[in-house]
């Protein structure tokens, strides 16, 4: 994350495996290639199958780390060979859930950074002929930092809480409203890449949606969800807590004490350090980051300590499940609740 410091239960100890391991029954963009030489390199995680309109689960969202933080994909620096899978990756998951490309494909291509890179775009059109003119854009980075100088012979920074986690997060959340089609806003599920660079997938998208007029209520950007906060009787904050209602109503949809404020995070200025912040200021409209991440519960931030391992996929889960009917309840509310003051 380079918003951070740089500018940027059962499972929870569960073991990673080397190589990717992807939900069941994902075709799309990954292709069958993929799955098959997966299976024949390495005995993988399974994810266990459950209704696609359901809640998300500890086991699914392990599946999806699994891949988006396993070895094979070499900490996904923007422009490599690893980064492309877990682009096609998230195409697939896009594809088997029913988002549409809002581009041409799916693949933003990024003009600002100088080797080949894509903001992955998918659209979920709203089902109510008025609202659906509205967007919300749910976003997340799913690029990291690549290779390091080693340490015990390990040099992959595999970004498991920087931002696979948040990935997850955003994939899990297009799998319900893709499935559930409850939204009447449209939503447009965006993961960025090159945010380790400079948050430059995130400029990219923000500027372009600006020129071509986007109809833009709201941006909620995830970073770094994977591990829980340490003695709050909340479960994430918002960056940019006291410059919107965003708090108040996340909590009044999800029915409980779900966001507070972390004083660590004004006083960092991480508001202006993640991928929200393109999106405040071209469109100047709440674009706010949820973070589990309290600068006390995790020691690997862009360290090769930074493993699936390190995770707890329950609180992921229930992070994400806390989160559908705040979606939900924004999405759907006949005037648009959340403001900046």
């Amino acid at each position: 994350m380079l918003s951070f410091l740089t500018a940027c239960g059962s499972l929870k100890k569960a073991q990673s495996t080397n190589a990717p391991a992807g939900p069941d029954g994902l075709k799309g963009n990954l292709g069958n290639t993929l799955a098959e030489n997966n299976a024949k390199e390495t005995e993988t995680a399974t994810v266990k199958k459950i209704p696609k309109s359901k809640f998300s689960d500890s086991t699914r969202v392990l599946g999806i780390m699994n891949f988006l933080a396993s070895d094979a994909l070499k900490g996904r620096d923007s422009g490599s060979e690893g980064i492309e899978k877990a682009a096609e990756f998230i195409e697939g998951i896009f594809v088997q859930n029913g988002l549409k490309p809002y581009f041409r494909t799916f693949k933003d291509t990024l003009t600002n950074f100088e080797k080949p890179a894509y903001n992955i775009v998918g659209v979920l059109k709203g089902t109510d002929k008025q609202l659906q003119n509205e967007y919300i854009i749910i976003g997340a980075h799913y690029d990291h930092i690549g290779e390091l100088i080693a340490e015990n012979g390990d040099a992959i920074a595999n970004g498991a809480n920087d931002n696979a986690s948040g990935t997850t997060t955003v994939l899990e959340l297009a799998r319900y409203f893709g499935n559930s089609k409850s939204n009447k806003r449209s939503l447009i599920f965006a993961l960025f890449s090159a945010e380790e660079k400079g948050l430059l997938g995130s400029n990219h998208l923000a500027k372009k949606l600006k020129e071509e007029g986007l109809n833009l209520y709201l941006m909620l950007n995830f970073e770094m969800t994977g591990v829980p906060m340490v003695d709050k009787d909340y479960m994430m904050y918002v960056t940019g807590y006291d410059k919107s209602n965003l708090a108040e109503e996340t909590n009044k949809y999800a029915n409980k004490n779900l966001v507070g404020f972390l004083p660590t995070a004004k006083e960092f200025g991480l508001f202006q350090r993640s991928d929200n912040y393109p999106f405040h200021n071209e469109f100047n409209i709440p674009s706010q980051t949820y973070c589990t991440f309290d600068f006390t519960n995790f020691n690997f931030y862009h360290k090769v300590g930074d493993e699936v391992d390190q995770m707890d996929f329950e609180h992921m889960a229930q992070l994400i499940n806390n989160m559908i009917p705040v979606l939900e309840g924004f999405s759907n509310s006949p005037e648009q609740e959340i403001k900046y003051y």
